[in-house]
C-alpha cells in the first residue's frame, strides 16, 4: 500500500489520519501473521512527529509486539479491525501523535526493553465505512496510545499502539 492513500483532516482543532485502503477487513478472524510480516517491511525506517520534532524509529520488536500483546488479545469487534489496519498508516500516525508523557517502566514489567522509560502519546484516526450501494457515508473515528520506548542508544523507537476504542461522539462525514 502507498502511504500517500491515507491523508490528515482537522477535526475539532484534532488531527485525524483518514485511513482509506483497508487491507485488513475481518472483525472475526485476524490473521496476525499476515499484519506482522507486513508490519516487519518497516523495520529500519523512522518517522519524526511533528508536535515535538522527535525521530521515532521501527525497531525489529515492534511487529510481534504489536500483533501478539494482551492488548491486542483483549481487544474485540471493530476495535480488532482498527487496531490491524494501523499498519496501512504508521508514518501518519506517528506524525500526528500528540500529548507525550513519559512514564518509567512499572514493576519492571518490561525488563531491559524499557530501562530508560517510555514515552506515551495520543493519536487517531479514521476507517470508512461503505452504504449498501458501496459509496462512502462516514469515517468511524477510533483513537489509540501509541507507546514508544527509550532506548541506551538516546533513540525513540514505536513499541506498540494500545487502547484503540471507537470514539462515541459524531462520525466523522464525509
Amino acid at each position: 500500500m502507498d502511504i500517500k492513500d491515507n491523508f490528515i483532516v482537522e477535526t475539532e482543532g484534532r488531527k485525524t489520519v483518514q485511513i482509506h485502503n483497508i487491507l485488513f477487513q475481518s472483525r472475526r478472524k485476524t490473521d496476525w501473521k499476515i499484519i506482522e510480516e507486513y508490519l516487519k517491511g518497516y523495520i529500519g525506517k523512522s518517522f519524526v512527529i511533528e508536535e515535538t520534532a522527535e525521530r521515532i524509529y521501527i525497531g525489529t520488536d515492534f511487529p510481534d509486539e504489536f500483533c501478539h500483546s494482551v492488548d491486542t488479545r483483549a481487544l474485540k469487534g471493530a476495535n480488532i479491525k482498527a487496531k490491524a489496519n494501523i499498519a496501512a498508516a504508521l508514518c501518519e500516525l506517528v506524525q500526528t501523535a500528540t500529548k507525550r508523557a513519559i512514564y518509567p517502566d512499572y514493576q519492571e514489567k518490561h525488563g531491559a526493553k524499557a530501562r530508560y522509560g517510555w514515552h506515551r502519546y495520543d493519536t487517531q484516526f479514521g476507517l470508512p465505512v461503505y452504504d449498501a450501494n458501496g459509496f462512502l457515508e462516514r469515517y468511524n473515528i477510533f483513537s489509540t496510545r501509541m507507546l514508544v520506548r527509550c532506548d541506551a542508544d538516546g533513540k525513540l523507537y514505536l513499541y506498540d499502539f494500545v487502547r484503540t476504542k471507537k470514539e462515541t461522539s459524531k462520525p466523522l462525514k464525509q
